[in-house]
């Protein structure tokens, strides 16, 4: 039943999209060879003439374990931070230098990598509102349950807030899983891409989601450990709330595996929308509290890396 209900969404997305194709062209009534193709969900073929229809179990799982192993990077660099936060003193400073790479990373590759990739088969206005939904839902998530990300957000916390965490604690939760699930299904989106410059957005994406893992981790860890949680059950904490990533990769796998081109890119764009959300809001939120110089200095460090990056992929293809 789960299975038919899923070609069903996907059935009826290929015809909405067929729908927007023909009123672009100016025709009336759409091909009816291309309607049959649409209804029965005929899979956007592989590069290289390679038709999805002789996709086997084999070649799913393959593409399962990728984003597992995307996924679970992510998740064991946010543990990983969780892990310093605990060992390591913690300063401002320090963390106020990571979340700035890390934002400047996530601007760098919705606008080197997400953007002109989406480009190539939406229209502005289709990219711009896709976008939207994604910096709406962290936007919404932040101003009525909390703060969507935590390092984003770090300026935001003082000690009164920290010290009073177990009523907030639940709503916290809440809020970065769905971030952390967010960017599982944007690895995820990244992986099963097919065009071009595929593998580059790919491989950037991963960068640009590593990198803001490790102030994230830090951050929650902080966080829990000055409420007066326990270092041990603080990773716990930690690893039970990253571990969402891992869920929304495998999600994003099973949803979008096989969908057309314009709703893979939709979901693309949807996911650059959240990164520019959690970039600005952690830019615009540390720069005009502390330490200008290294906010300004990561931040641009973090951008030019991922252009740097890419022009590196396309001067090698």
């Amino acid at each position: 039943m789960g299975r038919g209900f899923l070609i069903y969404c996907k059935c009826f997305a290929n015809c909405t999209e067929e729908f927007w194709a023909t009123r672009k062209s100016g025709s009336q009534r759409p091909d009816a060879s291309l309607v049959a193709r649409r209804i029965t969900w005929i899979p956007r073929p592989k590069p290289g003439g390679q038709n999805n229809d002789d996709e086997g179990p084999k070649e799913s799982m393959s593409a399962a374990i990728a984003i597992l192993i995307r996924t679970g990077a992510a998740f064991f660099i946010a543990l990983a931070g969780g892990v310093a936060s605990a060992l390591m003193a913690r300063t401002h400073k320090r963390l106020c230098a990571l979340i700035s790479l890390g934002a400047g990373t996530l601007l760098g590759v919705t606008v080197f990598a997400i953007a002109p990739e989406c480009l190539e088969a939406l229209r502005v206005w289709q990219f711009t509102l896709a976008a939207a939904t994604g910096y709406g839902l962290f936007a919404l998530i932040s101003k009525y349950i909390f703060h969507v990300c935590p390092a984003c957000a770090a300026s935001h916390f003082d000690e009164a807030t920290t010290h009073r965490f177990g009523e907030i604690a639940l709503a916290m939760m809440v809020a970065l899983a769905i971030h952390c699930t967010v960017d599982g299904l944007a690895l995820a989106a990244g992986h099963e891409e097919t065009g071009e410059n595929a593998h580059t957005l790919d491989m950037t994406m991963m960068f640009a989601i590593c990198v803001h893992k490790a102030p994230e981790g830090m951050a929650l860890g902080a966080l829990l450990l000055g409420a007066g949680f326990a270092r041990m059950k603080m990773l716990w904490l930690v690893a039970a709330v990253e571990l969402t990533t891992i869920l929304g990769g495998f999600v994003g796998h099973f949803i979008l595996h096989g969908v057309s081109e314009f709703w893979l890119r939709a979901a693309l764009a949807h996911a650059g929308g959240g990164f520019l959300f959690l970039a600005t809001h952690a830019i615009l939120g540390e720069i005009w509290k502390h330490h200008k110089g290294i906010v300004l200095g990561f931040f641009t460090a973090g951008f030019l890396a991922v252009g740097l990056l890419v022009l590196g992929f396309h001067l090698k293809d």
